[in-house]
């Protein structure tokens, strides 16, 4: 087979927002596959059995045939390269760890020239998904060596550093679940759900509710355990020493077994448990000790039975994990490493990652060392055939127990979360039947953690997985609440930065603090705060992270939304002037009024179901939209008598227009005069149709009447004014 030429990428953008493609982020590319679009796959021989053999997960992409296998069809009946790389790229990500499958290519009507899209939830992630997509798509088309295990294991690592952590992606899906948006702070697990003054924000585990104090106050288990004794918390005897000696001392007067601490650890890291010696008390505390940042460690009564870990989160709890002791069988042959190795570490359920539930055991552990020592081994001593070996007592909380949680346990668990003063804190207790009161029993909670974990509830070794997201989510926003401001999209080229400016007038008037976005400049309360042009994603985003908006306003047009996409998820309300020009948007091979109307569909695509869209009833193509929307629909224009808005009148729905120099309301038969034009500013009145358009917004958020009059009256569209 002859080789054929490598494909060209013409541009590659990350869009950040709803675009043309679907409601979420994706990478596009365009796409110049040369020769091969003389070469579907049903032409290339040997392709398809090479392809599939490397990525055998392509039989569930059901492609555009809507059943398993559907791809692998269209690949036997012949597609086209961008399809194809459209396909490989999903499954590289998926196969890395970051699950998707919205793809989506179409010709530009130029000759082998393509735009292909896929849903990422990274742009670093996707652009390196694309580019071992690329090569290994042309290795399979030319025949040559493929290296696929170090391509995943290296976009692997690009998951594990840029993506959202497990247990915060479980929370934004669970946000998501519930229609609440999200957006990335940082690099790290900082999110923010919601915008403006509606927002919450969580980091991982942590909330904007948690309190610094509390942490403080978890992170002192001598204080934590004062404070639970006093409110009548179980928790064992014990007592806070700074030497060796003092701790054998104070294991003595408690009675042997005891356990051995860090002041301020956490998560288990320093603990000893089960010392019934002077030696063993001895080396404990130089653990501790050397864990913690203080030179205090606990001495306390060991309590006999198994490791628990409770989730509380606000006043309940929500998941509930057991731990048990890890041992090995020694084979008269193996190390103790070695024996770790393959009867602990082969787990698939262990690993270094966040991803894994439990963690890999390292038998040079201090901690481990201390038991092997106690039982006359190292890590490299070999036990005899059938020798059972403890190599750790705690530390492997991974079973649910959920659902057997006695209800004296979880009050207990609850009571001591918010003594300490955590909003979600990780109760950690001993008993030997979580089925029973601790009284019982002799159990006690013997840690509260800040941030604590949540993987071993969400992936449990064994159990039923909790979704712990969807309660977190559900602590910070009551039933109801989605986490929303108001927010309004203006598209078009016909005055939208004036309807936009105006629009946030309004709001101002009715007493909101509102930011605005438009091609003139960035505005919070009508201060402006940026000069220029803001309508891209970066000035919009600003908006909805600033805490003190209760409604913003952005504006936007073809061009923006194809360079960016919109920087909200959904708008309350979505104005449409106009289509623009199609010299505008030539470059993105926009040819006609239909592939125009595809982008500028984009902002009445999102506007929520509660919401309207307000559309310019004097544009025919405007007027197409209307069946577009999930909610009301408004017709703004300055003749009443047209065609459009007599019809929508006639179903009983809104419209705005002027009679006789009036601002006129109409809901079917019902009309209202909301304001003589003669009496707003005449820097503002040289432009009747934007003042109807934002009005008709206004009138979508409910804003009262007199309210709306008044801001019309204050508001100037001199240029450089910000007195509203």
């Amino acid at each position: 087979m002859t080789k054929k030429n490598d494909i060209k990428f013409l541009r590659v953008t990350h869009l950040r927002g709803p675009n043309i493609w679907t409601y979420r982020p994706v990478i596009e590319a365009w796409l110049d596959i040369g020769e091969l679009e003389d070469f579907p796959s049903n032409k290339l021989p040997g392709f398809t059995e090479r392809l599939t053999g490397w990525l055998p997960g392509l039989v569930e992409h059901r492609c555009g045939v809507g059943e398993r296998g559907g791809f692998i069809e269209r690949l036997h009946g012949g597609t086209w390269a961008g399809h194809i790389l459209e396909h490989i790229v999903l499954e590289l990500q998926n196969m890395a760890g970051m699950k998707t499958g919205f793809g989506k290519t179409r010709s530009t009507g130029e000759h082998g020239v393509y735009k292909m899209a896929f849903r990422t939830r990274d742009a670093v992630v996707g652009r390196a998904a694309l580019e071992a997509g690329h090569r290994l798509m042309m290795a399979a088309i030319n025949d040559e060596a493929f290296d696929l295990p170090a391509t995943v294991k290296q976009l692997t690592e690009l998951v594990d550093r840029y993506c959202l952590g497990p247990s915060t992606a479980n929370i934004v899906d669970a946000a998501t679940d519930r229609r609440i948006p999200s957006i990335r702070l940082t690099e790290g697990n900082l999110v923010q759900l919601g915008h403006g003054a509606a927002q919450r924000r969580i980091w991982t585990a942590e909330t904007d509710r948690t309190s610094a104090i509390g942490e403080g106050i978890a992170s002192d288990k001598d204080l934590t355990k004062s404070l639970l004794a006093s409110c009548g918390v179980p928790v064992p005897e014990g007592a806070l020493v700074r030497s060796a000696d003092a701790a054998w001392e104070e294991a003595q007067d408690i009675g042997l077994p005891v356990v051995i601490k860090p002041v301020d650890g956490n998560h288990g890291r320093g603990v000893t448990l089960n010392l019934m010696t002077e030696a063993d008390v001895r080396a404990a505390y130089a653990i501790a000790a050397k864990e913690g940042d203080s030179s205090a460690v606990l001495v306390e009564r060991f309590i006999p039975g198994n490791e628990h870990r409770l989730l509380v989160v606000g006043r309940k709890v929500v998941a509930a994990a057991r731990g048990e002791a890890l041992w090995v069988t020694g084979d008269g042959k193996s190390s103790v490493s070695a024996l770790c190795d393959s009867q602990i570490n082969i787990d698939p359920r262990r690993g270094d990652s966040e991803e894994f539930p439990l963690g890999r055991v390292d038998p040079k552990d201090p901690v481990i060392l201390l038991d092997l020592q106690r039982q006359n081994l190292t890590p490299d001593a070999i036990p005899q055939d059938g020798q059972r070996v403890l190599i750790q007592p705690n530390g492997n909380v991974a079973d649910d127990v959920t659902d057997i949680v006695h209800p004296d346990v979880a009050h207990a668990a609850a009571l001591a979360a918010r003594v300490v003063g955590l909003d979600i804190a990780g109760i950690d207790l001993v008993c030997e039947d979580i089925t029973r009161p601790l009284q019982e029993q002799r159990g006690a909670i013997i840690e509260v953690n800040s941030s604590p974990g949540l993987l071993a509830h969400i992936k449990p070794a064994s159990g039923e997985p909790r979704n712990v997201g969807k309660a977190i989510v559900e602590h910070l926003f009551a039933d109801g609440e989605t986490g929303r401001i108001p927010l309004v999209g203006v598209t078009g080229t016909l005055g939208t930065s004036l309807i936009a400016r105006l629009l946030g007038c309004l709001l101002n008037a009715a007493g909101k603090h509102a930011g605005v976005a438009n091609g003139e400049g960035l505005y919070l309360d009508g201060r402006e705060v940026q000069k220029g042009d803001c309508t891209g994603f970066a000035a919009g985003e600003r908006l909805l992270i600033n805490r003190n908006m209760e409604a913003a306003v952005f504006e936007s047009n073809a061009r923006s939304i194809l360079l960016e996409g919109l920087p909200y998820d959904r708008c309350t309300v979505g104005v449409v002037t106009d289509m623009g020009k199609l010299d505008d948007v030539a470059e993105f091979h926009i040819r006609d009024q239909e592939a125009l109307a595809n982008v500028v569909r984009s902002q009445v695509d999102v506007i929520l179901s509660e919401g309207a869209a307000v559309l310019n009833a004097a544009d025919p193509e405007v007027v197409k939209l209307a069946e577009l929307s999930d909610g009301r629909v408004i017709f703004y224009a300055m003749d009443e008598q047209n065609d459009a808005m007599q019809a929508h009148r006639a179903a009983g729905e809104r419209v705005v227009f002027a009679r006789d120099n009036h601002i006129m309301l109409a809901e079917g038969a019902r009309e209202t005069a909301l304001l003589d034009l003669g009496k707003i500013k005449p820097a503002t009145v040289k432009h009747p149709a934007s003042i109807l358009a934002a009005v008709a917004a206004a009138w979508a958020l409910d804003l009262p009447h007199d309210l709306i009059c008044g801001g019309l009256r204050a508001f100037d569209a001199t240029p450089k004014k910000t007195i509203y």
